[in-house]
C-alpha cells in the first residue's frame, strides 16, 4: 500500500511539473513571437531599441542599444544592469521609473520626451541629447501582463552633421555661414562699449598658379598649415578665425582701440607667411592681400562684412601683399570727384539739388509738428547721389558754405509758399557744419534772408552734431547765441554718441536734444539701452530742453519710448524723407 501511494505521489508530481512548465511556456510564447517579429525590423534601425517585460527584464535589445548602454548578449533575459537616467524638465529620472509610470493603467499609451538628455547612470558625465519614446501594450491572455518598447533616438549625430555644415571641409575651421551667424550676435553687443571691431580678410596671393606648380595635395597642406597657424594666433590674441572660401580667411578682432593695432597684427601674419612653409629644401615665400573694415570707422555693422570684401578688392588691385582699410569715403571712388567738383556750381543754377523733408511728430498725438530738411543731388549722369558722397567733398572744397545758403533760401521760399496756400505752419530743421558756422557773415546772412522772405524766425531751426559742436566750443556757442537772439531755435544732433561734458551742455544754447538712432536700434531687447535713453530724456527735461528721438522703426519702439515721456519722434515708422510735393500732403 505504501509503495502504491509513493508511486501515485511521484506520478502526480511529474504531472504537476509538466503542467507548470507548459503554463510557463504558454505565457512566454506571445512575448517570444512578438519579439521575433519586431527583432527583424529593429536590428537594422539606427535608433536604440529595447523590449522590456513587466518585470523589467530585457527581452530584446538591438545593436544600437547594446552600443549605447555598453551591454552584451549575456544581458538579454535579465533586468537592466545599467540604470540609465533621462532628464525630464530639470530633474534626472531613471528609465525604469519612467517605464513604471507609463505602465500604470490598463489602456495602451505612449510617452514622448523630445529634445531631452540621457546619461548611463548618475555618475556618468557624458550627456547624450536624445528623443525618447516609451510604448506599452498588454500581452497574453491576462491584461495585467505588459510589454514595453523603449526607443531612443540619438540627436548627437544630427548635431554633428549640422555642425559639419558650419565647418570648412578641408581645414575644419568655422566657415562663412558660421561667421555670419556669430557676427549677428556680436553686432548686437557692439554698442555696449567704446571699443572697435575689425573684420580682416586675408587672401593668399596667386594661389591658383601656385597650386598648378606644386600640385593639389601640397596646396591643401599649405591651406591646412595656414589655418592651424591662424587658429593658434587667434587663441593667443583673443580673436576668432574663419575659413570663408578657398584660400580666403576671415579674422574677427573685437575690443580694439585703433586701426594701428590691426595693422600690427597683419604685419605679424605677413612676416610669418613669408617663411613658414618649406618644400624639401625650398622655402615658399607666401604673401596675402588684406582687406579690413572697422566698426564704426568703416560704417554701420549692416555693411561691415561687405565693406571688408570691398577693401580686399582694392588691396588686390594694387598688387600682392597689399593692405587696404575701408573708409566711408571709398564710395566716392564710384564717382569722378573732379567731375562732381567742377559741376557743383552749375548744379545750383540748373536746380539739380532738391530738398527732401522728413516729418518730426509729436509723441503723444503722432501729429506732424516739424520736419528735418535733407539735401539730394539729382545728377544728370549719376542720378541721385547720396549725401555721404558729395557732402564731404563739398566740405573739402568749401562749397558747403554756398550750398548751406542755397538750402536756407529754398526752405524760406517754401515756408512762404505754405503760408500763402494756407498749409499748416511748421518748424523746419537745417543741418549745419562747423565750416558754415566759422564762415564770415553767417549770422548776418541768416538775419538778412529772414527779413527778405518775411518768415518768422521760429519756423526754422539749426542743427549741429554733438561731435562738431565740441570741436570749436566757444565759437559754436557764440554763433548760436547770436542765432538765438534772432529768435531761431537750436538743436544738438546725434546726442549720446559723442563726449559732451555736462558743464558744456548746460552752457550750450540748445532748445532741443536729438537722441541718435544708434542708441535705440536695440532698445526693445537691451535693458541697458532702455535705461540710457530714459536717463537722457530725463536729463534733457531737467535742463529745460525738448527731446527728439530718432530712428523709430516700428510701433513697439514708438510705444516704449513714448512711455518715457519723450516730446517728439522721427523715423521710418512715421515716414521716410519725402520730396516737397509728397511731404506737404501731410500738412493738409
Amino acid at each position: 500500500m505504501g509503495t502504491i501511494l509513493c508511486i501515485f505521489f511521484i506520478l502526480a508530481l511529474i504531472l504537476y511539473s509538466y503542467m507548470l512548465i507548459r503554463a510557463q511556456k504558454s505565457a512566454k510564447e506571445p512575448l517570444e513571437k512578438k519579439a521575433k517579429v519586431f527583432q527583424k525590423a529593429f536590428d537594422i534601425s539606427e535608433d536604440a531599441i529595447v523590449m522590456l517585460s513587466d518585470t523589467n527584464e530585457m527581452i530584446y535589445a538591438n545593436r544600437s542599444l547594446m552600443k549605447l548602454l555598453d551591454l552584451n548578449e549575456d544581458d538579454v533575459g535579465k533586468p537592466l544592469r545599467i540604470k540609465p537616467e533621462i532628464k525630464v524638465k530639470r530633474d534626472w529620472v531613471t528609465l525604469e521609473q519612467l517605464v513604471k509610470e507609463n505602465n500604470k493603467g490598463t489602456e495602451e499609451k505612449m510617452q514622448s520626451f523630445l529634445q531631452s538628455e540621457l546619461r548611463r547612470d548618475d555618475k556618468d558625465r557624458d550627456v547624450i541629447p536624445i528623443n525618447l519614446y516609451i510604448d506599452t501594450f498588454p500581452v497574453g491572455d491576462k491584461p495585467q501582463r505588459w510589454c514595453t518598447i523603449v526607443s531612443i533616438h540619438d540627436l548627437s549625430k544630427e548635431k554633428e552633421k549640422t555642425a559639419l555644415n558650419y565647418r570648412h571641409k578641408l581645414t575644419k575651421l568655422p566657415n562663412q555661414a558660421q561667421a555670419l551667424h556669430d557676427l549677428t550676435a556680436l553686432y548686437s553687443k557692439m554698442h555696449l562699449n567704446d571699443k572697435k571691431l575689425a573684420l580682416v580678410l586675408l587672401d593668399i596671393d596667386n594661389f591658383s598658379k601656385l597650386r598648378s606648380i606644386i600640385g593639389y595635395e601640397q596646396a591643401n597642406i599649405i591651406l591646412i598649415k595656414v589655418a592651424d597657424y591662424l587658429d593658434t594666433l587667434a587663441k593667443e590674441h583673443g580673436f576668432s578665425v574663419y575659413h570663408t572660401y578657398h584660400n580666403n580667411f576671415l579674422l574677427v578682432v573685437p575690443d580694439i582701440n585703433a586701426s594701428k593695432e590691426i595693422l600690427s597684427l597683419v604685419q605679424i601674419i605677413q612676416k610669418r607667411l613669408a617663411s613658414f612653409y618649406r618644400m624639401e629644401d625650398t622655402r615658399l615665400h607666401l604673401t596675402a592681400s588684406v582687406g579690413i573694415s572697422i566698426y564704426p570707422d568703416s560704417g554701420s555693422t549692416l555693411n561691415l562684412f561687405d565693406n571688408a570684401y570691398k577693401a580686399l578688392n582694392q588691396a588686390e588691385n594694387h598688387g600682392f601683399g597689399r593692405v587696404h582699410i575701408y573708409i566711408p569715403s571709398d564710395i566716392q571712388h564710384d564717382y569722378n570727384e573732379l567731375i562732381l567738383h567742377n559741376e557743383m556750381h552749375e548744379a545750383l543754377k540748373k536746380d539739380e539739388f532738391e530738398i527732401y523733408y522728413q516729418p518730426i511728430v509729436e509723441a503723444k498725438t503722432k501729429e506732424v509738428v516739424a520736419a528735418e530738411a535733407l539735401i539730394r543731388w539729382n545728377h544728370p549722369k549719376y542720378g541721385i547721389i547720396p549725401p555721404a558722397v558729395f557732402i564731404p567733398l563739398m566740405e573739402k572744397t568749401g562749397f558747403i558754405i554756398e550750398l548751406g545758403r542755397y538750402m536756407l533760401e529754398e526752405i524760406l521760399r517754401q515756408q512762404k509758399r505754405w503760408e500763402l496756400f494756407q498749409f499748416k505752419q511748421i518748424e523746419v530743421s537745417i543741418n549745419i557744419t562747423l565750416l558754415e558756422i566759422e564762415s564770415e557773415g553767417f549770422v548776418e546772412n541768416v538775419a538778412k534772408q529772414l527779413q527778405l522772405h518775411q518768415i518768422r524766425p521760429e519756423l526754422i531751426k539749426y542743427e549741429i552734431t554733438e561731435g562738431s559742436a565740441m570741436i570749436s566750443e566757444e565759437l559754436t556757442r557764440k554763433q548760436f547765441l547770436a542765432l538765438k537772439k534772432l529768435g531761431i531755435p537750436i538743436a544738438l544732433d546725434d546726442f549720446g554718441t559723442g563726449y559732451t561734458s555736462f558743464s558744456y551742455l548746460k552752457k550750450f544754447p540748445a532748445d532741443v536734444l536729438k537722441i541718435d538712432k544708434t542708441l535705440v536700434d536695440y532698445i526693445l531687447t537691451n535693458n541697458e539701452d532702455q535705461r540710457i535713453v530714459k536717463a537722457m530724456i530725463e536729463l534733457g527735461h531737467n535742463l529745460g530742453v525738448k527731446i527728439v528721438v530718432e530712428g523709430i522703426e516700428n510701433k513697439r519702439m514708438y510705444e516704449l519710448i513714448a512711455s518715457y515721456g519723450c516730446d517728439y519722434m522721427q523715423g521710418y515708422y512715421f515716414s521716410k524723407p519725402l520730396p516737397v510735393f509728397e511731404f506737404q500732403k501731410l500738412l493738409r
